[in-house]
């Protein structure tokens, strides 16, 4: 059970997080979680490079050392980098102490990229570890007010693309992934998106 939309209430109830960005301008921040792969990722990073639009991609710390030159041209085409965990952890799952060394160790391969953003892998994580990212290790946590759905296997993509177009405003932060799981509808998804808001006039920023 997911929501394609975080609604103003829900979003009040955890205010320390960042769920979209208040713009006068007609921006969307795309966002990519999970990868790098080499079977998504460059075809993301080449779709983005068509519409000149950056995002921002969430990493996941295993899948940069697998895949270190495919990480290495998300930077080199001007995205954001932000950190996903070392092995995509669901923080309901493990204690405060291995959760942050998890977050750290996937750290050391962002580097000097870092921008010291975070999110959590399921949108999952404890008040301790919430209070300990941002207090602490003083990442910003990074939500989102629309999500694609496109990981879900049972979601047709035509729905995809419809919930996506639907609930995206100016200053909405909202997520894809760079997955084998979410490629189905990804692939159908993003290239119909990006054209339709490039249409409106709207344009694409990493955070």
């Amino acid at each position: 059970m997911y929501l394609h939309f975080t609604n103003h209430f829900i979003q009040r109830l955890f205010p320390h997080f960042i769920w979209e960005m208040s713009v006068d301008e007609s921006i969307i921040y795309l966002s990519f979680d999970d990868g790098p792969i080499p079977e998504v990722t460059p075809w993301v990073l080449s779709l983005l490079k068509q519409y000149q639009a950056k995002a921002t991609f969430f990493c996941v710390g295993d899948n940069i050392r697998k895949n270190p030159f495919i990480f290495e041209q998300i930077v080199k085409d001007g995205h954001t980098i932000g950190n996903h965990t070392f092995n995509h952890l669901n923080g309901w799952k493990c204690l405060k102490k291995d959760y942050l060394e998890n977050v750290l160790r996937c750290e050391d391969y962002l580097s000097a990229y870092s921008k010291k953003l975070f999110r959590p892998p399921h949108g999952k994580l404890t008040s301790a570890q919430s209070l300990a990212l941002r207090e602490e290790e003083k990442y910003k946590i990074i939500m989102w007010n629309v999500l694609s759905g496109d990981f879900d296997q049972s979601l047709d993509e035509k729905t995809c693309l419809e919930k996506s177009i639907r609930y995206t405003k100016k200053g909405s932060i909202i997520v894809f992934h760079d997955s084998i799981k979410a490629k189905k509808n990804l692939y159908y998804t993003l290239p119909k998106y990006l054209e339709r808001f490039s249409n409106q006039g709207f344009r694409f920023e990493g955070l």
